[in-house]
């Protein structure tokens, strides 16, 4: 079966809870948000209007999934001590307001080793993960986002994400999110006759594809394997048609949300949401 559930990362600057009907009014049945800003520390609380609200207007407008994604400060295996507790503290933050708006899960980045190593970074940030989940409530998730390896950024392989899912004992609420720009940055040629096929084959024989919640689907300003993240809007880039044909037509993605995170989202989210649908096969 086709996909059921596409959608976008819809801005919130108007308000949490406006964000879902201006998803669905641009055709997405699936919706990620930020719940604070993903660029400060400090995330104010949320209050129970607020949370009514949101939970109203999730009901009203025909949205599926919704998910959030946290903050681009969170750095799990920083160096820095204060800085890896500012960052437990922050997802720790972010899952409990999760749990409050009823989302399934949290995407995370998860962090960068900044010249520790992947062994020590995976390490620390398998620490920080289990003390996340431990302290947050068992109805929300968090997905690590594959990553185009950019930097010194954890999660650019299959391999790592399967290395950190065992140092944290298969956790049930631990899950993936793949992002398609950042996978090709990596190294993976979705973009090749075929190849969503090969590379989804990989991520089942390498981590489990029932361990993948959502998926972040953008095209790529930069060549494969150039680990450098810039999205483009779909079928404008360096991945191509082919590729989103085959994302939004597999059986296996049929129940999981894929959303795009494309720039210019006010004027051109609505473009890639119904570029996404035009794809499905009867």
């Amino acid at each position: 079966m086709a996909a059921r559930y596409l959608g976008a990362h819809m801005p919130t600057g108007r308000g949490l809870d406006k964000a879902l009907p201006a998803g669905a009014a641009i055709g997405c049945t699936a919706v990620q948000v930020f719940t604070s800003s993903p660029q400060q520390w400090k995330a104010r609380e949320l209050d129970e209007g607020l949370v009514a609200r949101f939970r109203a207007a999730w009901s009203e407008s025909g949205v599926g999934p919704v998910f959030s994604h946290d903050s681009y400060l969170v750095n799990l295996c920083a160096p820095d001590p204060e800085v890896r507790e500012k960052s437990v503290l922050s997802l720790i933050g972010e899952l409990t307001r999760c749990s409050r708006l009823g989302l399934a899960g949290a995407v995370s980045h998860i962090g960068a080793h900044l010249g520790q190593g992947e062994e020590e970074g995976r390490r620390l940030a398998a620490e920080g993960i289990l003390r996340a989940l431990a302290e947050t409530p068992d109805d929300v998730g968090l997905w690590m986002e594959t990553t185009a390896g950019q930097g010194s950024s954890l999660h650019w392989r299959f391999e790592h994400l399967a290395d950190t899912l065992e140092r944290c004992g298969g956790h049930p609420r631990l899950g993936i999110c793949l992002d398609t720009a950042h996978v090709f940055a990596a190294g993976y040629d979705v973009a090749s006759p075929g190849g969503l096929a090969g590379v989804l084959e990989e991520f089942d024989r390498v981590v489990g594809i029932e361990r993948l919640r959502a998926v972040h689907c953008n095209d790529s300003k930069k060549a494969l394997g150039s680990r450098v993240d810039r999205h483009e809007h779909l079928g404008q880039g360096l991945i191509g048609e082919e590729c989103f044909r085959a994302l939004v037509n597999h059986p296996k993605l049929e129940p999981i949300p894929i959303v795009v995170e494309t720039p210019e989202a006010e004027t051109m989210h609505e473009r890639n949401v119904r570029y996404l649908w035009s794809l499905l096969e009867a």
